[in-house]
């Protein structure tokens, strides 16, 4: 009989029958059977062993670093907006405390530093200047909540500016630290956790801040933040130094040269390293318009509902409880997802499901005033939209340089996130011009150039062959000995 694909496995499988069973195990037919099942059993192994990677110590470590990203945000932000309420200060002045949020918009123009410059403190690179920021950071929110708004609005101001920066570039470490200490397999799972842990933040600097303020007052509500930062202080305390690259260490030059080689490495360097990828334009092109469709329809969701009769009492107990938790299982499901497929794969399939789940926007709209519906579309767009923000997070952390991590990552994800804004300003009229079943339904198709794009790049990563490829593989690797069976295919 000739031979065929596969046929050095079927021996194997041949070979550990029962002698009892090899007239019934012989046909080629009953052996690929045999092989499908070996195909089908190790696809679930994988499967668990994705979901698995949530239990390794490091992943777990970015979870509680994810808490520590997310909890200052908006100590910044809605936090500190209902405490200027609550203290009488005018509508036009809270709303000049937007301001504050500007350094998580150009945290890129700092992240070099945190690259090249050695830390204060001897516990190296990223350990080092995490810590450091940490204390300061600490140090700052105290600050923050000593404040009287009614007395010296001004420096108020000023310690929130210091807070946001601070927690900005907190995030520019932990961005680097993930990236360097997660093994490609495990970037998945490192960004489902670090979004997780994120919100986790948020909530509890959001909810739980304006909880504790109501009854013990909000320095009380600040000083208990700026303790529990101390969850992600106690990771850079005890956990692992990723591993300098060889790129990083200093040159011997002295003097004003030195500082010319250093400077021209932090700027220069992390830009000439990434425009060496192949297709680097089209890649960078892609992270602009992959999240659009979502950005699109986000910015106009709450004026969607508004306009259905909805209250803002409905929105918030649906969209922010509700839509929390789908978030939050999004994150996980897609850091599953990308562990398993790889990045390329995960993020064609969660791009997919990202522009799919903006069809039940179209589902609301013609059904009108449905709670039910209203549910149903925000665990719809949280879901699939958390996933491909994990999809995405992954990507983006395999595209750093181990040298250039923390400026890299802080580029490309500026770069994602001012191309959704920049677009999604324009919704607005978008939905007023074509009315909201066609505005939703554009959305739904405005994904769709970036992941042509994504076919274009190509596969970027190296993705898994299952076990009817591992066995074809094997015997071109054997080819003129068809009886010849690996070590693990041996009859015991």
């Amino acid at each position: 009989m000739a031979d065929f694909p596969g046929r050095s496995l079927i021996d194997g499988v041949i070979a550990h029958r029962d002698p009892s069973q090899e007239a019934e195990v012989g046909c080629p037919e009953t052996a690929m059977k045999e092989l499908s099942s070996i195909t089908e059993g190790r696809a679930a192994t994988n499967w668990r062993r994705s979901v698995a990677a949530y239990t390794d110590r490091r992943v777990l470590q970015v979870l509680a670093l994810g808490f520590a990203s997310g909890l200052p945000l908006l100590l910044t932000y809605t936090t500190l907006s209902a405490w200027l309420a609550t203290a009488g200060v005018r509508r036009a002045a809270i709303g000049t405390f937007a301001l504050v949020g500007t350094p998580y918009a150009f945290k890129f123009l700092w992240s070099p530093l945190i690259d090249r410059l050695p830390p204060p403190l001897p516990l190296g690179r990223r350990r080092g200047w995490g810590v450091t920021i940490q204390i300061l950071l600490i140090g700052a929110i105290l600050s923050l909540g000593s404040c009287n708004p009614q007395h010296n609005l001004a420096r108020m101001g000023a310690v929130s500016l210091l807070v946001a920066f601070l927690s900005a570039t907190q995030d520019i470490v932990i961005d680097a630290w993930r990236v360097e200490i997660l093994e490609m397999d495990l970037q998945g799972p490192g960004a489902g956790m670090i979004q997780t842990g994120y919100r986790i933040g948020m909530l509890v600097s959001g909810a739980g801040g304006l909880v504790i303020a109501a009854r013990a007052g909000w320095f009380a509500a600040y000083a208990t933040m700026a303790a529990l930062l101390g969850v992600g202080m106690l990771v850079f305390l005890f956990g692992p130094e990723p591993k300098v690259p060889a790129g990083t260490a200093h040159s011997g030059a002295a003097g004003w040269e030195a500082v010319r080689q250093s400077l021209a490495t932090a700027v220069i360097g992390p830009f000439t390293d990434f425009m060496r990828r192949p297709l680097w334009l089209v890649i960078l092109i892609f992270i602009v318009g992959y999240k659009l469709g979502e950005a699109l329809a986000g910015v106009m969701a709450t004026p969607l509902y508004i306009s259905l009769g909805f209250s803002l009492d409905e929105i918030a107990a649906v969209s922010k409880l509700v839509g929390s938790f789908a978030i939050v299982a999004g994150a996980l499901i897609g850091g599953v997802v990308a562990a398993r497929f790889g990045a390329r794969h995960s993020l064609m399939l969660c791009g997919v499901l990202q522009s799919a789940g903006n069809l039940f926007y179209v589902l609301q709209a013609v059904g009108g005033h449905r709670l039910g519906y209203l549910a149903l579309c925000v665990i719809a767009e949280n879901v699939t939209g958390a996933m491909a923000g994990s999809a995405l997070v992954s990507y983006l952390s395999s595209l750093c340089s181990p040298a250039f991590t923390a400026t890299q990552y802080a580029l490309l994800s500026s770069l994602a996130s001012v191309g959704r804004t920049l677009v999604a300003s324009s919704g607005g009229v978008l939905a007023e011009k074509l009315g909201w079943v066609p505005f939703f339904l554009l959305t739904t198709v405005a994904t769709v150039p970036a992941l042509v794009l994504l076919i274009w790049i190509g596969p970027q990563d190296n993705l898994r062959n299952d076990q009817l490829d591992r066995a074809v593989e094997r015997t071109d690797n054997t080819s003129g000995d068809p009886n010849r069976r690996s070590p693990s295919e041996e009859p015991s």
